[in-house]
Parts: C-alpha cells; sequence; structure tokens
C-alpha cells in the first residue's frame, strides 16, 4: 500500500490509493497483480532485465515483462511506503502526465500481450486494469456528454436519457467547483472524487501529446510537499 503524506493532492491521492491497493489485491486472488509500485516491490534477481534507456515507466514494464513468462507478481497487503504528495496540483499534474504519457508507451511496448489467445487471464486483467485506462476510457468518458445531449434532443419520448443527462451534469459541475476549492486550498472529499477523476482522464489526454514530444524518456520530477 502507498501513504500519501501532506501535500496539496494528498486527498485524492489518499483516495486513489486504497482504490488501486484494492484492484490489485483482487487481480492477485484472480491470477496475478497488474504492474508494481517501483518504491515497494522486489523480484528474484535472475529475473531482472534492463529496459530501454527511454523507458518511462521502468518499474511497470519490468514486473509484467516477468509476468509474461509466467510467473506471478504476488500482492502484499501489510506491505505499505509512505510518500509526500505533490507540493501543490501544478506539480500532481506534471506527475500524472508522465504517468499517462509511460502507461501509452507501455501499450505500444506490450502489445503482445493484447492477445488472450496467448497470455489468458493474465491479458484480459492487462487490458481490463490498464488499458482501457489509458487509451479508451478518457475518450469515451468525453463523449458520453455530447452523445447523451443528442440522445434527449432526439429521443424526447425516453426520460431516462434526460436523468442520465442530469447525473453527468451534476458530476462534471461537481468537478469544476472541487477545482475551485481546491485553488482555494478548501478541502471537500465528496466534490473531491469528481473533480480527480476528471483531472486524471483530462492527463491522459495530455500525456499522448507529451509522449510525441519526449520521446527520449526524459522528464521532470515533481516537487514534493
Amino acid at each position: 500500500d502507498m501513504y500519501s503524506t501532506g501535500g496539496a493532492v494528498s486527498g485524492g491521492e489518499g483516495l486513489y490509493w486504497k482504490y488501486e491497493s484494492w484492484l490489485k489485491k483482487m487481480d492477485y486472488q484472480l491470477y496475478s497483480a497488474i504492474g508494481a509500485a517501483g518504491e515497494l516491490f522486489a523480484i528474484r534477481t535472475p529475473l531482472y532485465e534492463e529496459m530501454p534507456e527511454d523507458t518511462l515507466l521502468d518499474d511497470f514494464m519490468l514486473s509484467l515483462r516477468i509476468a509474461m513468462k509466467q510467473y506471478t507478481i504476488a500482492y502484499c497487503d501489510t506491505a505499505y511506503a509512505l510518500e509526500s504528495g505533490s507540493a501543490d496540483m501544478k506539480e500532481e499534474e506534471k506527475r500524472k502526465i508522465r504517468i499517462s504519457a509511460g502507461g501509452l508507451q507501455s501499450v505500444y511496448r506490450l502489445k503482445e500481450l493484447l492477445n488472450p489467445l496467448r497470455y489468458g487471464i493474465l491479458s484480459f486483467q492487462y487490458v481490463s486494469h490498464r488499458v482501457l485506462r489509458w487509451s479508451v476510457t478518457p475518450v469515451a468518458l468525453f463523449l458520453l456528454f455530447p452523445l447523451n445531449i443528442l440522445l434527449v434532443v432526439c429521443s424526447e419520448s425516453h426520460p431516462v436519457y434526460f436523468l442520465f443527462l442530469l447525473l453527468q451534469s451534476a458530476f462534471y459541475l461537481g468537478g469544476v467547483y472541487g477545482s475551485f476549492l481546491s485553488a482555494k486550498s478548501v478541502k471537500n472529499k465528496l466534490l473531491y472524487i469528481p473533480y480527480y477523476f476528471l483531472f486524471m482522464n483530462i492527463n491522459v489526454i495530455k500525456g499522448f501529446f507529451y509522449l510525441k514530444r519526449h520521446a527520449g524518456g526524459t522528464w521532470e520530477k515533481s516537487r514534493r510537499a
């Protein structure tokens, strides 16, 4: 488990890590954890292999390369690490963009893992937990709203579409207001959820453009609190 201490984003990041830790635990119970945190994993020496110098997420790439050799990535819920949160949202944005760019890079470099006929349940876990998060989900998220408006306009006899539109609008407005409160250093856990969710997905899209500009794998470390 990762525990974020202090920082402008410790609330959102703390909720994210609780969710991510739960997913890793469920993944391991099914077959294998998908990826490992660089500050909190260990491997057998013979399994180590060098990653290309321009790799952005070497810990993730290395752990999945090992899993592809039919080893299991175990998850230990009693192990933990302490990490200070980013100094502010601008620093957190840099970190999220870099991670998202690394995720997209990994999807390309681990494309053979997309074959369920070869990798079975590992392929399913990889696609559902990681690939969709770094590719389909951010794009689909921002298409849902205009498509929902179109459904409401074209289907007046279906109030369920209008209900979904209201729920989406409330979620997005909550995210915008959460962003406003965050800028004022006011913490509200309820509004932090839609805000941080939208924040992460916007940065996945930014990560795509970051990857195109920084093919060499260099990145600037975010300042911590």
